[in-house]
């Protein structure tokens, strides 16, 4: 037994010193190798509508489909092999969600008198129809239904439509169901965001998609933004953990292996001042990995991973805000000063006892982040992703009067007569 214990060990890659660069250059790497194939895909879409879908996902999949809409009658079904103690627990995870968007809702209108006769505001609107979606080839992933589909509710959105891979589990159609899925589709990949951002005989288009996916999920949103408004690259997952000698290495361990058990293209950055601490890590991941059933999985992303040792924890910080992960977790001795310093990242965890899986499931934030360094300029997934704002001006006469010599002045200096006229045409009238 313990031989075998040695050998399985002995495949198991172990995890190596990285730069910044690695990590930058790999991440990149994912969608560029794949463009090709999503602009194939796009087009069949684009040309054969939902003929494509179901040919796509015969040879994606392996499933034949009828059709790809999911009835009433499915549902049911799908509920009748969900043991009820799950359905409840996708439902208290549910209003822990709804409880922590509702936050984030914006009023629908604000109005701020800011001068005598000049009225401000801002009017804040749902989009009318937009696309979830939620990977399902390797796993099943119900909590990011939840976690793309309520906020859009909560929002607003008059219809939201579900898509994932027609091999979807009975789970993650309860879960669509209780998160409120209008429409639900069983198309999966880059032919799914395809769908939904130029239509097919059974989908109609949608204003946005969001939602994760593999790299060929991330490329389709990135090629298809001249059709559709997306959220932002996310996917595969990915984590950086932030540790000084302070760290429980299993801690640890157990954070940087859950991510790689996304996808093989998953991946897990430990950075740190503590020259010891990676080896103190290792042999908690590797333990993780022998017993995981997703281990080859797991054992694939670790080509992706590796860590990160700096001089100080200021640079080791520095160094984090450069790469911008999906998921921060700092377990270092003072988190709070830390978090002080950090500038990019789609969520962050903080202290020993927040697991990223906190987050993934039950906390009530949202799973769904902006991967491959887009945390640097976008927020993860949020209800005003799933709104758009108008500002509003309401003037009276004499709110007009004070700043009409701004408006005339500024409007002669450009060139354009009729702005000034305008104003004047105003201040002319007769009462």
């Amino acid at each position: 037994m313990s031989d075998e214990k040695t050998q399985k060990s002995e495949k198991i890659p172990k995890w190596k010193e990285v730069d910044e660069g690695f990590w930058k250059s790999n991440r990149e790497s994912k969608i560029d190798s794949v463009s090709e194939t999503v602009r194939d895909i796009i087009d069949m879409v684009r040309q054969r509508g939902d003929d494509a879908l179901i040919e796509l996902t015969e040879k994606f999949d392996k499933v034949r489909l009828d059709r790809v809409e999911v009835s009433r009658e499915d549902i049911e079904d799908a509920y009748a092999k969900v043991p009820s103690d799950v359905v409840e627990e996708l439902e208290n995870a549910a209003y822990n969600i709804q409880r922590f968007h509702e936050l984030q809702k914006p009023a629908g209108l604000w109005l701020s008198e800011v001068e005598p006769g000049i009225t401000l505001g801002v009017k804040s609107t749902p989009l009318e129809r937009v696309g979830c979606y939620v990977p399902g080839g390797r796993a099943s992933y119900p909590s990011t239904v939840l976690m793309t589909v309520i906020p859009a509710k909560v929002a607003g959105v008059d219809e939201v439509i579900f898509c994932t891979p027609a091999n979807a589990s009975p789970l993650t159609l309860v879960a669509a169901d209780i998160a409120g899925a209008d429409e639900i589709y069983l198309t999966g990949g880059a032919q799914a965001i395809s769908a939904m951002a130029l239509g097919t005989e059974s989908i109609e288009p949608v204003q946005k998609i969001v939602g994760p996916g593999n790299v060929f999920v991330t490329c389709a949103k990135m090629m298809l933004r001249n059709k559709v408004d997306i959220d932002f690259p996310a996917g595969p997952s990915e984590i950086g953990v932030l540790a000084d000698s302070s760290a429980d290495p299993e801690f640890l361990a157990s954070d940087l292996v859950a991510q790689a058990e996304h996808d093989p293209s998953s991946a897990c950055l430990l950075i740190t001042d503590d020259p010891d601490l990676p080896d103190a890590v290792w042999p908690y991941m590797e333990k993780i990995i022998q017993k995981a059933p997703r281990r080859e999985i797991i054992t694939k992303a670790m080509s992706n991973s590796g860590y990160i040792v700096c001089d100080s924890m200021d640079l080791a910080i520095e160094t984090m805000n450069e790469i911008a992960p999906e998921h921060l977790s700092i377990q270092v001795s003072d988190p709070l000063d830390a978090l002080g310093k950090v500038r990019n990242a789609g969520s962050i965890f903080i202290g020993p006892y927040t697991p990223v899986a906190a987050g993934d499931y039950a906390s009530g934030t949202n799973h769904v982040l902006p991967t491959s360094g887009f945390a640097k300029t976008c927020s993860g997934l949020n209800v005003a992703h799933f709104m758009k704002t108008s500002t509003v001006q309401y003037l009276t006469r004499e709110g007009l009067e004070s700043i009409a010599p701004t408006i005339e002045t500024i409007a002669a200096a450009e060139g354009l007569f009729a702005h000034m006229e305008s104003v004047k045409a105003r201040r002319t009238e007769e009462d």
